[in-house]
């Protein structure tokens, strides 16, 4: 009699920072995850350099903020896109204050060392196994679980598994997209180009902040990365030799105007083609797909990565919640509605951008520069962090569907670090009292942590919006604003509940 295959919570396809944030959230959860990778080991060369903020609390709210810290460095200095004559059009601005998530808003790291922290993290947790070498084969789905089948690199056997749901982080090539069938619509950009990363071996004289060098003779993007680390994106023109840009000889002839062979070490340099796609369907069932695997943006704006790791976050609770049967199967419908049209703005700003940056015909760039020239340097930033439709009110816009400041508490805590991975009810007494038996019922169904003194933090926020409570998610969004005891009775509805 064949043995039965073992069954677990969630199974994770890919074990790159999505997959591994997805893995490390579901294992602090207590939920058992199989993680299957057909890569070895850690990919060892550099890839994303930068996330932000909110991709920091992410982090912490796996246990991992102190070592994540310990590994980057905040971006203080910004983006500035200079025009050919050197003068700067546009900034994106970059502080080391604290921002709202409870850190600096934008940090810089080396992708091998982010993903070697990621993966030790998963060592916390006995009931996360990671099959390294080992390759998804098939995929099939019943009522009460999928059943996927894999096989090691090492002696080619099959295995089989069960799993409640299965997550796809497998990259642009997602096997498990290409099993749902859902199509990548193309947002408008494709362009070449060549990324060149350096490691300094003497001090030189290069900007603290990124510079997007917005020449039409030869666009160029310029990063200082974390430690000694530098990185040149160099646009591909359409005469260019593909494979004799990439020799150091040519290399180091377009990065000459600022560093020399004998200054900085050459640790990669590859031409990759910059993509701007979404799929169409992030779920089929109990197969989801999260990072990559259902989109892919121009690196302009450094939120590549940030988007599946906000795709983890947003589906970890969500899983987490149905599994542990506090809510509805219905709540996951709302992983795609409310991830997809943040993603799909921040790829849209991206293509924005590249089209400001990869402009290569002089006239076209006479007249951008002009424009920009008219005025002072447009200080932009990322478009806000709001939810499409799903689980909050809609009848606060503003407020609901963003997520909710973390503060430092008067006991040297971060929020979130009272709250833990829970939703929370937060108000002073008397405004809660008001609010009817069944919704406190409501509020224990799910697990929600209720404050009724809230931290003079929080409460001078609840002034300043002129509330007298708020509601927040286990992801720390905001699920709504109470005004009155019928405005929590209604607010408390959009937590999900299982019936």
């Amino acid at each position: 009699m064949a043995e039965a295959a073992p069954v677990y919570d969630v199974a994770i396809v890919g074990l790159g920072p999505t997959g591994a944030t997805l893995a490390n959230l579901l294992g602090a959860a207590g939920r058992s995850v199989l993680v299957i990778e057909k890569e070895e080991g850690i990919f060892p060369l550099p890839r994303a350099i930068h996330f932000d903020g909110e991709v920091l609390r992410i982090f912490q709210a796996a246990g991992l903020r102190e070592q994540v810290l310990a590994i980057s460095r905040p971006g203080t200095q910004g983006m500035h896109f200079v025009n050919g004559a050197g003068e700067t059009m546009l900034i994106r601005g970059g502080s080391a204050a604290l921002g709202p998530h409870g850190c600096a808003n934008n940090y810089y790291f080396h992708q091998p060392q982010l993903e070697a922290v990621l993966r030790e993290g998963l060592a916390r947790f006995p009931q996360v196994r990671v099959l390294l070498r080992h390759e998804l084969t098939a995929v099939a789905q019943d009522a009460e679980a999928a059943t996927l089948s894999y096989r090691s690199a090492e002696d080619g056997t099959v295995h089989r598994a069960r799993a409640r749901y299965v997550v796809g982080c497998d990259g642009a090539r997602s096997p498990i997209r290409q099993h749902i069938g859902s199509p990548m619509v193309d947002l408008g950009l494709r362009q070449p180009w060549l990324v060149f990363d350096v490691v300094l071996q003497q001090p030189v004289d290069l900007p603290d902040h990124t510079v997007q060098h917005c020449d039409p003779r030869r666009p160029m993007t310029y990063c200082n990365v974390v430690g000694a680390r530098r990185r040149w994106e160099i646009m591909v023109l359409p005469d260019d030799d593909r494979e004799a840009m990439v020799q150091p000889e040519a290399l180091w002839k377009l990065v000459a105007p600022w560093v020399r062979p004998e200054q900085a070490r050459l640790e990669r340099a590859a031409i990759y083609t910059f993509h701007s796609v979404i799929a169409e369907g992030w779920r089929q069932g109990r197969l989801f797909l999260a990072g990559d695997a259902c989109h892919q943006t121009p690196p302009f704006l450094g939120q590549g990565m940030c988007a599946g790791i906000r795709d983890a976050s947003n589906l970890a609770w969500k899983l987490d919640a149905v599994l542990a049967g506090r809510a509805p199967q219905a709540l996951l419908d709302t992983y795609e509605s409310e991830r997809k049209p943040h993603v799909r703005a921040l790829i849209e700003l991206a293509v924005r951008l590249g089209n400001i940056i990869q402009t290569t015909d002089p006239a076209l760039a006479a007249e951008r520069d002009a424009r920009f020239r008219a005025g002072q340097p447009e200080v932009f930033e990322l478009p806000p962090q709001l939810l499409g439709e799903g689980a909050f009110d809609p009848e606060a816009p503003g407020l609901a569907g963003r997520p909710f400041p973390q503060p430092r508490l008067q006991d040297g805590r971060l929020l979130d670090d009272l709250l833990g991975r829970r939703s929370a009810v937060i108000g002073r007494a008397d405004a809660l009292r008001a609010a009817a038996p069944a919704t406190a019922q409501r509020w224990q169904r799910c697990d929600a942590i209720v404050i009724d003194r809230p931290d003079p933090q929080i409460d001078a926020w609840l002034q300043a919006h002129d509330a007298r409570a708020v509601i927040l998610r286990p992801d720390r969004y905001i699920v709504g604003v109470a005004r009155s005891g019928p405005d929590l009775d209604r607010i408390s509805q959009y937590l999900p509940v299982a019936p």
